[in-house]
């Protein structure tokens, strides 16, 4: 984890575990552009989201609340995946990531099956999603760490930060759009630079993990 050199032989293991803990970053990546470039749309059409009803509004939190899930489950692939020397650091991880998902429980919950528009229309709604920006955040710094990603601090600090305030409605609905758009293209940088290392920079030295 975090080493250039070859330490030891890769195994099929190896390989595979990387590549899948890779592919949580860049589907997250995708999805949270694919959630900006909606909200910027739909911003355009509706500048006012509250008045949105009936069919109209099901159909746009249809599509909010499949990006929604299929970021859980990108960002859990990284969670499950990544490579860490220390063992309590992805125990800890885990552990938030399954907060993460018990607050999308109550999301879903709260929202009667539509946990996006908990997110868009209640406080606490943003709130439930934090865990799961400390979960991405974790994986973003730990990047910025190993291999000096200094964006992937940005991210860390960031998307709890956008979360928090967008919560006490301190940026609006349109503010909340071009943020998740500027979150969206430092990730797309952040995993333009992570893909393309080789596979044993992720691997390090085997027999320093505890």
């Amino acid at each position: 984890m975090g080493e250039q050199q070859i330490f030891q032989p890769l195994t099929r293991e190896d390989k595979l575990t990387v590549v899948i803990y890779r592919l949580g970053i860049v589907l997250s990546a995708v999805f949270i552009s694919l959630a900006a470039y909606l909200m910027l749309n739909f911003l355009k059409s509706t500048p006012i989201p509250l008045l949105l009803k009936g069919g109209e509004r099901g159909l746009i939190s249809l599509k909010f609340n499949i990006l929604l899930v299929s970021l859980y489950i990108s960002v859990g692939l990284s969670v499950f995946f990544i490579h860490l020397y220390i063992g309590k650091f992805k125990k800890t991880l885990i552990k938030i990531y399954i907060l993460s998902i018990a607050s999308l429980a109550i999301l879903f919950v709260a929202g009667k099956g539509d946990a996006i528009s908990i997110v868009a229309h209640k406080n606490y709604g943003a709130l439930l999603l934090i865990p799961l920006s400390l979960c991405l955040g974790f994986i973003a710094a730990k990047e910025a760490f190993c291999f000096k990603l200094i964006e992937g601090y940005l991210l860390a600090m960031v998307m709890p930060l956008y979360l928090l305030l967008f919560s006490v409605r301190m940026i609006s609905f349109e503010g909340a759009a071009y943020g998740l758009l500027l979150i969206a293209f430092m990730l797309l940088f952040f995993t333009f630079r992570k893909v393309f290392m080789p596979i044993h920079y992720d691997i390090g030295d085997k027999s320093a993990y505890t």
